[in-house]
């Protein structure tokens, strides 16, 4: 059976016979269909994601959205292959409150993944080895960690089922492997007159049914449409994920990519990406606006502290940038002594702004909990 989008093979023998999925090289042929629809969607997203590149650049401190945002797409993604902890996990163990699920690693690799590849593209483009690089780091010291980390796979890999003939989807074969990745890396770079947000669509779809790796291709999969977007300078600072649209919509998500391999189409699984970039566009927005207004009107609650609002407002700009704060990290950060330090974090406390996290009563931890708030509703 074969579609425009590839065909089906048949391996093995008797029992142990299974097809797999051989997509077609990029750029579809025949190519995209653009109905009223596909083009307003691709106009909408347009128009939000630079709305969200806007607000962002004028927020009064964008790097501690996207320090915050990064951490929120890393627990989501991590969330849809399996893992258990959440973002108030990850918050605690970076606040060094160890009393949290093991797999919260999961999610720290993500956020190094993350990090490394924006700092990686600065100097390389986006490519099949900076894929291999970013890999490496998703899966050190944790589930899929003997699965060959930063290799593309030299086995057979299958999706769902108890094994390979029961199977709901089995990925290309080895001997078509180096091909097709050699394609999809073509196409990150080849210069054509298709829309960047379409283009992304079509590379991540082709990515998932390529399946290069034996473990982590989800996550890298959706790694891949934020670095593209930064690649292709679209987004000057990484503010959009689209791990929690697909995670609510996820069975919608695995019927699109389904109808691509199976019937071709290309254009309801793009149609559906792109609702995803504007619903996802716009809570970035929202989220940001909500940022500007806590700190504004905590800005307000600092003031009336009279002489000690001038150390509030520096410890107030930290935990911007980190949530969490013990006394002795006020005490240096602020400059002043330890028992000073721990009367501001009590005002700060009167304020409704700090909040004990956890129930240490040595070195005990406070947090930002309206900001954390912002980011914690799934």
């Amino acid at each position: 059976m074969e579609n425009r989008a590839g065909k089906f093979i048949k391996n093995g023998s008797g029992k142990s016979e299974y097809k797999c999925f051989i997509p077609n090289n990029l750029p579809p042929q025949p190519p995209i269909i653009y109905d009223d629809e596909l083009f307003y969607l691709a106009s909408e997203a347009n128009r939000f994601i630079g709305r969200l590149d806007e607000i962002t650049d004028i927020l009064i401190s964008p790097s501690y959205f996207v320090y915050m945002y990064a951490r929120k797409e890393a627990t989501l993604s991590s969330q849809i292959e399996g893992t258990q902890a959440t973002f108030t996990d990850l918050i605690k163990i970076e606040a060094g409150i160890n009393e949290v699920p093991n797999d919260v690693k999961e999610i720290e690799n993500y956020i190094n993944a993350l990090n490394y590849g924006f700092e990686r593209l600065e100097n390389l483009p986006l490519s099949l080895r900076l894929i291999r690089e970013i890999h490496s780091i998703l899966l050190q010291d944790v589930r899929g960690m003997h699965k060959n980390p930063g290799e593309f796979r030299t086995s057979q890999n299958w999706i769902g089922g108890y094994s390979i003939t029961t199977a709901t989807y089995v990925p290309p074969s080895i001997d078509y492997l180096n091909g097709l990745l050699d394609n999809f890396e073509k196409f990150i770079h080849e210069e054509d007159v298709l829309h960047p947000l379409i283009k992304i669509a079509l590379l991540h779809s082709q990515f998932e049914m390529i399946h290069p790796f034996l473990d982590g291709n989800g996550r890298i999969g959706r790694l891949l449409i934020t670095f593209y977007l930064a690649y292709k300078d679209i987004l000057h600072k990484p503010t959009l994920y689209i791990s929690k649209y697909f995670k609510k919509n996820r069975q919608t998500y695995y019927d699109c990519l389904y109808d691509i391999h199976s019937k071709g189409n290309y254009e309801t699984w793009i149609k559906f990406f792109l609702n995803g970039i504007i619903e996802t566009s716009k809570e970035a927005v929202t989220m940001a606006r909500k940022i500007q207004e806590l700190r504004e009107n905590d800005l307000i609650k600092i003031s009336d502290l009279g002489r000690t609002a001038n150390n509030s407002i520096v410890l107030f700009n930290q935990l911007f940038d980190k949530p969490t704060i013990t006394i002795e990290e006020v005490s240096k950060k602020v400059g002043i002594a330890y028992s000073n330090a721990n009367n501001l974090v009590e005002k700060m406390i009167e304020l409704d702004i700090l909040c004990l996290l956890g129930e240490k009563k040595r070195n005990r931890v406070f947090v930002y909990k309206n900001y954390l708030d912002i980011f914690s509703q799934d």
